[in-house]
């Protein structure tokens, strides 16, 4: 049987940033849930599973550190991919996630296409809504540490800025925080796993590749890019082998039955918690 043709869509690297922003956004999002609904049944179930509100909050901050560290890296690595003789189209080019007039243009004719008055956009490695996920984590997790270093050293932060400044950092930590646990465990998940293209799970951030079939069909303009530029040969790949589409796919959907179910309960227990 021929095996399936495929291309490479995401480095090693690149999946290993993903793995770990994974494992640390979840872990985030449990003990930050387990600390802002402690005063209901549901948040002290949560604090008993990490060892109590102390240790909770202990390893909040130290997983907070570890994305941090992280974010630095990956910052560093993006930096290293930027052709620094052509600068500009190295940053703004089809290979790039900056955003550019073109994602305006898909954005339009994606919503023509949708109440069916036009073509569906030709798309080229990124479409605008990948982009907007990957932007939307590059500038909240800044905020996130900002926020999170002054209520970790309250003392220090007085020192510099008004009491108040507290106050404003405690609501924007957790608004960010409930804003982000939404987005991913709704839109993201959706986009990337539950559409009819990609369902029963988008396997490329974990295998590394997709099949050749597929990135025709939905991005048609990156796979003319490669042929036209002679590159589709050097990013051919191989299928991955069956025990590890088998650990990733328990992984994966571990991961989404985790977030869905502290979406949910979150939700559910909204009104007994303040942001404040």
């Amino acid at each position: 049987m021929t095996p399936t043709p495929r291309i490479k869509r995401f480095s090693v690297i690149e999946r290993l940033f993903h793995l770990s922003l994974m494992i640390t956004f979840l872990l985030q999002t449990a003990t930050g849930f387990s600390r802002l609904y402690i005063t209901t049944a549901w948040g002290k179930k949560i604090n008993s599973v990490f060892g109590g509100y102390d240790t909770s909050l202990l390893i909040h901050k130290w997983v907070g550190v570890v994305m941090m560290v992280g974010f630095v890296i990956h910052t560093v690595y993006l930096l290293t991919r930027i052709n620094w003789r052509t600068p500009m189209k190295s940053i703004f080019g089809e290979d790039s996630l900056v955003p550019n007039l073109a994602d305006l243009k898909h954005f339009g004719q994606r919503v023509l296409w949708f109440f069916g008055l036009g073509p569906h956009p030709r798309f080229s490695r990124w479409t605008y809504w990948e982009k907007f996920d990957y932007w939307a984590v590059y500038w909240g997790l800044p905020l996130l540490a900002i926020t999170g270093v002054m209520l970790m050293y309250p003392l220090v932060t007085s020192r510099f800025l008004p009491g108040w400044s507290l106050n404003i950092a405690a609501l924007l930590h957790r608004a960010e925080a409930i804003l982000a646990v939404t987005y991913i465990f709704i839109v993201h998940f959706f986009i990337g796993h539950l559409r009819p293209s990609s369902f029963p799970m988008n396997e490329a951030m974990f295998s590394g590749s997709v099949p050749l079939k597929e990135a025709i069909e939905e991005k048609p303009a990156w796979v003319e890019s490669l042929q036209n530029t002679g590159r589709l040969n050097e990013v051919s790949a191989a299928a991955p082998v069956l025990w590890y589409r088998v650990v990733y796919f328990v992984f994966g959907y571990a991961a989404l039955i985790f977030g869905v179910y502290l979406l949910i309960n979150g939700i559910m227990y909204a009104r007994q918690v303040s942001l404040h």
